[in-house]
């Protein structure tokens, strides 16, 4: 019996062993399926932690790519943005291409230096020029511009506000690998604008940008929000770096972009004036402001003249009281009446049967000062006469609207005339050699009403005088140039916005300034 137990017993624990080698087996086993799947698991994980990386680092080119396309890409590939295309038959001008859906740039990160408010001064294109130097500061500075309060005391008293001229939302999201722009300062800084303690201050005309480095930073630091109270021709035309005058241009060309409503209506006027040939825009600068500020009455009679004068004297930021209207004629510092305009298009062999588009406000003397110009181009026309009331009903007492669309139509002309080199000229200018150098013809004013005077008298036959018209302007065409820079001098040089050649093709070295 004790025999057959231990049998028993040692086949027992034979058994026992063997179970417990099996289990062990399997427990192995069981481990390396649990390790090769967690092995599996983590491959999985890196793959497409991988992927992931890849795509987002794919993504992040394309945007970047397609955000320097838009912004300095060579224009006969891409073309900046604009409101109308540099071309300016039908076809091109008016019809809706295909419009992609929009990448954004991404934002550019940087430290905050604290918020800059401004407040536009002036008509809407000296407005313009003013907010594309002061983002181009903004972003120097590295601080956050607040979106431009545009002014609503001068002369024309227009309560427009930034959104109701220019596209907002495209405006900030359009430069912000650039700088911050917010529609208003954050709200503990709200309540000190509410208080009127914000620090307010005219930053000094035609400075460079180091002023603003040394001078106004250290004040946004200080208080953490500036107001610049006046901002017309604050920053200078030249000297600057590279990278802020091509900011300039790109704000200017691109970031700028009108309102839906101010687009449509300026492409209608277009569509209207192409369906009856070509067309030269006018901009006659007569208007009782500009005759009033200027002193120039060259023209007006006894009564006009009085009335002009009173208007200057009622204004007291219009530094100049007494003014020598002949004297300022004659250095070429007026603008043109609509009788000298009338000659001087005719001696430039512009074709009566030309449509001649006024861009301008209320031309002063009315249909007794325009008849000598409607004689000789019958074909005078204004938004006004283009357009029923009822389609310009929203921009009554808008002034800066209505030169919006003035502003449209000159860009898209076949020729710009500007009678004087005021703001609207000047950008104008610009934008249209930045479409391709469009035809400008910029007027001689000096030379001219010389000619005007000896031709008058009789001293100059018709022929010679044409001639001697067409021979001044020759060069003078809106054609290639260099800006012409006059150190210590900028009120003299060559706008900045009237020639940015920083932003045009190269010139060559055979042109020179004009």
């Amino acid at each position: 019996m004790c025999r057959i137990e231990r049998k028993s017993e040692r086949k027992s624990c034979e058994y026992k062993e063997e179970e417990r080698s099996e289990m062990g087996l399997k427990a192995m086993g069981e481990s390396r399926v649990e390790k090769l799947k967690s092995s599996m698991s983590r491959s999985r994980m890196k793959l497409w932690m991988i992927r992931a990386t890849t795509s987002v680092l794919l993504w992040t080119c394309v945007v970047q790519l397609t955000a320097l396309g838009d912004m300095w890409g060579p224009r006969v590939l891409k073309g900046w943005p604009s409101c109308f295309s540099g071309d300016s038959s039908v076809n091109n001008a008016l019809s809706v291409p295909f419009v992609p859906l929009r990448v954004l740039p991404p934002k550019r990160v940087y430290k905050n230096n604290g918020y800059l408010m401004v407040s536009c001064n002036g008509g809407l294109n000296q407005m313009r020029a003013a907010i594309c130097d002061m983002v181009a500061i903004a972003r120097y500075l590295n601080v956050t511009l607040i979106v431009p309060e545009l002014d609503k005391t001068s002369f024309w008293a227009d309560p427009s506000e930034f959104q109701d001229i220019f596209d907002v939302d495209h405006f900030i999201t359009s430069l912000r690998d650039e700088v911050r722009i917010l529609k208003e300062l954050p709200p503990r800084l709200k309540r000190k604008v509410e208080l009127g303690t914000v620090y307010s201050m005219p930053p000094i005309s035609w400075s460079d940008i180091s002023y603003y480095h040394y001078q106004i930073l250290p004040l946004i630091q200080k208080h953490k929000v500036v107001h610049l109270n006046r901002t017309d021709a604050r920053l200078a035309n030249n000297g600057q770096p590279l990278e802020i005058q091509k900011l300039r241009c790109r704000v200017n060309f691109s970031a700028l972009r009108f309102t839906s409503q101010i687009e449509e209506l300026g492409k209608r006027v277009i569509k209207l004036l192409r369906k009856n040939g070509p067309f030269l825009v006018l901009h006659l600068r007569y208007e009782m402001d500009m005759l009033a500020f200027s002193g120039c009455t060259q023209g007006c009679n006894n009564e006009e003249v009085e009335e002009l004068t009173r208007m200057r004297y009622a204004y007291p930021w219009w530094k100049e009281k007494i003014i020598n209207s002949d004297l300022k004629r004659k250095d070429g510092l007026c603008p043109l009446t609509p009788e000298e305009t009338a000659l001087t298009l005719r001696a430039l062999d512009i074709d009566p049967s030309f449509q001649i588009y006024i861009a301008a406000g209320e031309i002063y003397g009315g249909e007794r000062r325009m008849a000598s110009l409607a004689k000789a181009y019958p074909k005078l026309v204004r938004k006004e006469i283009l357009l029923e009331s009822s389609d310009l009903r929203f921009f009554q007492n808008h002034s800066s609207q209505m030169a919006a669309l003035d502003y449209l139509v000159s860009l898209e002309s076949d020729i710009f005339v500007p009678t004087y080199d005021g703001n609207m000229a000047k950008v104008v200018e610009g934008h249209r050699r930045f479409l391709g150098f469009k035809k400008t013809i910029l007027l001689d004013r000096g030379l001219l009403v010389g000619l005007i005077d000896q031709y008058n008298s009789g001293s100059l036959s018709w022929d010679e005088f044409s001639s001697a018209v067409k021979e001044t302007h020759a060069f003078r065409m809106g054609s290639p140039s260099r800006r012409l820079v006059i150190p210590d001098r900028p009120k003299e040089e060559d706008y900045f916005y009237a020639n940015p050649e920083e932003c045009l093709p190269p010139l060559d070295e055979s042109w020179s300034s004009t």
